[in-house]
């Protein structure tokens, strides 16, 4: 991959996606406003409180494996060693006495270790023989064993509030106990298209007009992420319609986010209508696509006013939007990028000083990752979007890739 310290768009005093980033996440704090649910009504919410262990867990000693509960103090350590079993316990129904000398206990994965045990001996090692098992050598005091409190202690932190809960958070809460908890309110978005020419689908189009497709990309961005949402639908080139669209949403929602009217056209009004109702932070991102992106506030809501290109949406989204409205809901840390190198399987040039995302398509050989331009990469071409798993993400210095170059790319199943 080529690269250069050229000043291209960097010097038209375009933001960076790095300083972008910063900016817009330095500028937000989670919202208030919690609520008790059911455990399975917190998938996907963030939890508001921390969940603390009301006990030990495991709540007592146990085994780790099927295998026999024995005395450490019985095994010979230069000769196999025979020991009577005396019982059986099982998880959920321990073993009432006490395992005395010579004596051995066969023991089931989870039961708690009976009184006079201290080692288990795992079953594929151990020889039974009627009513004795025999015992080589080898076996080490303490072994196979799980001590109560081991995965959480009474009274610790089971799981921090800021936490994303998903199956895996849900069943640790369940395994305490635990029926409700407190999670973060739910992040109200409201969210419309903008443009004369945008056409609600369900109809025929007139000559010139598109149909809607950025709403339903949002919508199924936003819903996965869990937020409340208000759709406002399609709101025409006309600064009235826009203010009072504006108004309505700063009143109801959280976050606004508008897609199209950001440009410099006659018609792009949101810049101009987010700077006089409220305040614009940027407005011009050294990237590609979606160099057109307004970052600000409207009263009490942030607002993202995202390009129309279709491609400009999504990449704008995940690149800057998705983590806002983590950071918004509480979420903390935010989930890392993950971002790995691999061999291009294409050829292009590119301009310095700006990010370009290209829709990509990883490819093994072997054990080798490659990755190829998947379709048309212009910036209204949504099918790329479909045909891809990945952004291939190529910095600002980058003039250039070549085939068997190393890029960086970023993997849809990565995103949220």
């Amino acid at each position: 991959m080529t690269q250069s310290t050229s000043g291209g768009d960097a010097g038209r005093n375009f933001l960076s996606v790095a300083d972008a980033r910063s900016l817009i996440l330095d500028a937000l704090s989670p919202i208030d406003g919690w609520e008790r649910v059911a455990v399975r009504a917190a998938l996907g919410r963030v939890l508001a409180r921390d969940v603390i262990a009301p006990y030990n867990v495991p709540a007592h000693d146990n085994s780790a494996m099927d295998g026999y509960a024995v005395r450490a103090a019985d095994l010979a350590s230069d000769a196999e060693t025979a020991l009577a079993v005396v019982g059986t316990a099982f998880a959920g129904r321990p073993f009432s006495g006490i395992v005395g000398p010579g004596q051995a206990v066969r023991i089931m994965t989870g039961a708690a270790i009976p009184q006079g045990a201290d080692t288990i001996v795992v079953q594929e090692v151990a020889r039974r023989e009627h009513d004795r098992v025999f015992v080589p050598t080898g076996q080490k005091r303490g072994q196979n064993l799980r001590h109560a409190g081991e995965d959480l202690a009474e009274g610790s932190i089971a799981l921090a509030a800021g936490t994303l809960c998903g199956p895996a958070e849900l069943g640790l809460i369940a395994s305490l106990g635990i029926a409700e908890v407190v999670v973060q309110r739910r992040l109200r978005v409201a969210f419309f298209s903008t443009g004369d020419e945008i056409a609600s689908i369900g109809r025929p189009l007139a000559p010139g007009e598109v149909y809607d497709s950025n709403r339903y990309t949002l919508f199924g961005a936003l819903s996965r992420l869990g937020c409340e949402l208000l759709d406002m639908g399609v709101i025409p080139d006309e600064p009235a319609a826009l203010e009072a669209a504006f108004r309505d949403a700063s009143l109801a929602a959280d976050v606004i986010i508008t897609s199209g009217g950001v440009s410099v056209g006659e018609a792009d009004f949101i810049r101009e209508m987010m700077a006089r109702m409220g305040e614009v932070s940027f407005w011009k991102l050294a990237i590609k696509p979606g160099r057109p992106m307004a970052f600000g506030r409207i009263g009490k809501a942030t607002l993202f006013g995202l390009p129309g290109n279709p491609v400009a949406v999504l990449v704008t989204f995940y690149q800057f939007v998705q983590d806002a409205l983590l950071t918004l809901m509480g979420v903390t840390p935010l989930p890392p990028a993950e971002r790995f190198a691999v061999r291009a399987d294409f050829a292009l040039r590119k301009q310095p000083g700006r990010v370009e995302y290209l829709r990509g398509r990883l490819q093994r050989d072997g054990a080798e990752l490659s990755v190829a331009i998947a379709g048309a990469q212009g910036s209204g071409v949504l099918r790329s979007m479909s045909e891809a798993d990945c952004f291939i993400v190529l910095p600002e210095d980058c003039t250039a890739v070549q085939p068997g170059d190393a890029v960086f790319v970023q993997p849809f199943n990565g995103l949220v």
